[in-house]
């Protein structure tokens, strides 16, 4: 099938709005009559859910924790971007949509990110209004401050928990609704199938994690916001609930797979310790906006520091090599994160690591305590030549702004940021793939519609940072709303959907009868161990750095786990009970799958670009090197049986308002 965007006409500046103008509308007496099922309640599904029902719509809520606030979305830290240009630094909407793209190698569709940078300002008045506790300044206007691959202000935050509060903002107008009996609510709740109907979704299947009943439920219309898929990796910053069995179980009834190679590497998070590690920490990207990163400029010094021999503070400035300011002077620290993580790599492969693997480098922060010390020292009068006082007023400052991820930090790795400079290395952070969606976030299912991290519309091959929470939100409050109205106005006489018919009774034996072959499997590994054999396979040959070769013999390699997992995994007690060892089976069951796709589509993707770096096209300097001639597309993929026969399909990505050149943040 050919692939429609569905973009409007028109200049990019006016498509959002003339397309609001001439969309179709249900009126409130017929939304009443309009049943939407959302699966997921992090920030994009539970803005969708909060909004739909304030609309009017019947909505019932799925999420498999055991209340929404504990989507992973809770766990954002650095901030919301948006183009307020309250810092009079030369923001608008077209510099963040310029932005946007460039971050995202150019591989974004273009109207979908001018969308995204045009609402993202409503945003912040949204959350201001539902008293989202943004940090201000000391006059009390809002605050900005800086993230990588950006040359203006323009992030808003509250310390390092931006998301939490957020998040908050939107399960407080979910509440209400629930409160109202517009939104239904299934906490410990997990899809498992969607359901179609004469070619349309008409709800899905889900079983209640407490019980292990299996449950049907009909809705006009299904969203699903359920997030990314990087614990494919096994080891990333994602909680470990945190899966892509929504998204992936949609695309094996019909809604194409897109991009899943971009996925992003996030630059600093606290380094693998060990092979007991379930899960990794974010140390957030504001850190960069103070922290300097470094590593020795001297091998022996990185050898003895190693080998507990010497320590980062024994080193002078000219012992330090700030790898990022001396590559990429305009940005420095700041540049993109694909950017950051590969140099951070670079040097670490070249043999400049500090930790005991060789795979950390540090982030310090003793230039900003020292300048803000100075600072607060002369503004109130004091000696700004007394060094234990300036430590201290710079100290209180820098806790002031990120004393919780410092907090965190001293308590995983039980050494004292303000003393010592953090260590930081690369990690699975985040994904750009996703199920495709036209410019009505609609996947190739008419009636499923895929909003957030679960699809891939807005961020191309790297996402920039604190752009992940506005896509969320833009999506949920401000999009989404409107393009699901258009769908549904034709419905409006349909009534209630039976859940007694054919379709549902078919989808409910499929997911019974994977269940119960896990049951009584009685194989001799558990599902954790496949899971990590498979995160190994993907971070040493689908990771941050990709070659034909590796991705040959991990296509290779993942189907043959994946045949071991059926016939050898075990998985404990009975399917009506609370069971997590269940849970995880059909979660990496999925994954399985998906890492194979992951690594056909990397394979097949003969440049680099963004998250998605080949060895074998690189620049001298050691930079992704595009292709824009043969890979200026989309690569959306059908499912067919098993990820090795997916079918390719190609949006062609037309740059009409941004040309196309080679990225440099230099």
């Amino acid at each position: 099938m050919a692939l429609d965007s569905k973009i409007p006409n028109g200049p990019i500046a006016d498509k959002w709005t003339n397309y609001k103008d001439h969309i179709n509308l249900v009126n409130p007496a017929n939304k009443r009559n309009l049943d939407i099922i959302v699966v997921g309640t992090g920030l994009a599904g539970g803005s969708a859910a909060a909004t739909l029902a304030e609309l009017g719509y019947n909505v019932k809520a799925f999420c498999f924790q055991d209340s929404p606030r504990r989507a992973h979305s809770i766990a954002a830290q650095g901030g919301i971007n948006a183009a307020k240009n309250y810092k009079g630094d030369g923001d608008s909407t077209y510099r963040l949509f310029y932005d946007t793209v460039k971050g995202g190698d150019y591989r974004a569709r273009e109207a979908n990110v001018y969308r995204l940078a045009e609402v993202s300002a409503n945003i912040i008045d949204q959350c201001v209004a539902q008293g989202v506790p943004l940090a201000r300044e000391y006059g009390g206007l809002l605050d900005n401050r800086s993230f990588g691959g950006t040359l203006v202000s323009r992030t808003f935050y509250a310390q390092g928990q931006t998301g939490q509060q957020l998040l908050l903002g939107a399960y407080s107008a979910m509440n209400r609704q629930i409160g109202r009996g517009k939104i239904k609510m299934y906490n410990r709740h997990e899809m498992l199938d969607i359901v179609i109907v004469n070619g349309k979704a008409r709800g899905i299947i889900a079983r209640n994690l407490i019980t292990g009943e299996i449950e049907r439920h009909s809705a006009h219309a299904v969203v699903v916001g359920s997030g990314g898929y990087g614990n494919v990796f096994f080891l990333s910053t994602n909680a470990m609930g945190s899966n892509a069995t929504a998204a992936w179980k949609i695309h094996k009834k019909g809604a194409f797979f897109a991009n899943p190679c971009y996925t992003q590497i996030h630059p600093t998070c606290i380094p693998v310790s060990g092979d007991h590690q379930s899960k990794l920490t974010l140390m957030s990207e504001s850190l960069r906006n103070d922290g300097r990163i470094w590593v020795p400029k001297n091998l022996e010094d990185a050898k003895a520091i190693r080998e507990g021999k010497k320590k980062a503070i024994d080193l002078s400035e000219a012992e330090r090599d700030y790898f990022l300011e001396r590559r990429y002077p305009a940005f420095g620290n700041l540049v993109p994160r694909d950017v950051a993580s590969r140099a951070a790599k670079e040097r670490c492969d070249a043999g400049f690591g500090v930790n005991k693997t060789g795979e950390a480098v540090y982030l310090d922060f003793a230039a900003a305590i020292e300048r803000y010390g100075k600072e607060a020292a002369h503004v109130k009068g004091l000696n700004e030549n007394d060094k234990a006082l300036v430590t201290k007023l710079g100290t209180d400052i820098v806790k002031s702004k990120y004393g919780n991820l410092f907090q965190m930090y001293l308590k995983i790795v039980d050494e004292d940021p303000y003393v010592t400079p953090m260590m930081i290395y690369p990690a699975v952070h985040y994904t750009m793939g996703g199920t495709w969606v036209d410019y009505n976030l609609m996947t190739t299912i008419p009636g499923c519609f895929s909003i957030g991290e679960s699809n891939f519309s807005d961020h191309g091959a790297n996402r920039l940072g604190a752009s992940a929470l506005m896509q969320g939100l833009a999506d949920g409050y401000f999009v989404l709303p409107y393009t699901i109205g258009d769908y549904l106005a034709p419905d409006i006489k349909m009534g209630p959907i039976s859940t007694d018919l054919p379709e549902f009774v078919e989808a409910e034996k499929a997911v019974v009868d994977q269940i119960n072959k896990f049951i009584n499997n009685n194989g001799t590994h558990s599902v954790d161990y496949f899971h990590k054999k498979l995160g190994k396979i993907m971070w040493d040959k689908v990771g941050m750095a990709r070659n034909a070769k590796g991705l040959t013999e991990a296509i290779e390699e993942i189907a043959a786990l994946r045949e071991e997992f059926y016939k050898d995994v075990k998985v404990p007690g009975s399917a009506n009970e609370f069971n997590q060892e269940l849970e995880k089976a059909t979660r990496v069951a999925d994954f399985l799958e998906l890492g194979e796709l992951f690594a056909k589509d990397a394979l097949h993707r003969n440049e680099s670009c963004g998250g998605h770096f080949r060895e074998e096209y690189q620049t001298e300097e050691g930079e992704a090197l595009r292709d824009d001639d043969n890979f200026a597309y989309v690569a959306a993929w059908e499912y067919k049986g098993k990820p090795s026969d997916a079918v390719l399909h190609k949006e062609p990505l037309n740059y009409e308002n941004i040309k196309l050149v080679q990225r440099s943040y230099k």
